[in-house]
């Protein structure tokens, strides 16, 4: 059975930078598409971006693009999530999920969520 584990993050200042790791074990990853979710306090879980198995397609939430980047390496069974220029308001828990192949604009689509890390913005 895949599981994900979500690692990297912490308290920066706004304007700087982390990069979250989703590692998976019990499965390769090679066949499944990986999502970043958030979710902050009092608010629902939200679809961040995501990558495809392949790696050649990939999307992003309008509020984060130019900022945030997706990338996998398959032989490490590890997606990440390159966070710059962060702001105040991507304040929230991050999670990983998988969805076989393709990636989705539903929730409900993927499986096997990890933990979740922390990431707070604060000066």
């Amino acid at each position: 059975q895949l599981q994900l584990v979500e690692s990297g993050g912490g308290l920066v200042q706004p304007g700087g930078s982390l990069r979250l790791s989703c590692a998976a074990s019990g499965f390769p990853l090679d066949y499944y598409a990986i999502g970043w979710f958030r979710q902050a306090p009092g608010k629902e879980r939200e679809g961040v971006s995501c990558i495809s198995s392949s790696g050649d397609i990939t999307n992003y939430q309008d509020s984060v693009k130019g900022r945030f980047t997706i990338s996998r390496h398959n032989a490490k069974n590890t997606v990440y999530l390159q966070m710059n220029s962060l702001k105040p308001e991507d304040t929230a828990v991050y999670y990983c999920a998988e969805r076989l192949r393709s990636c989705s604009r539903t929730l409900a689509d993927f499986h096997s969520w990890g933990q979740g890390t922390q990431v707070t913005i604060s000066s």
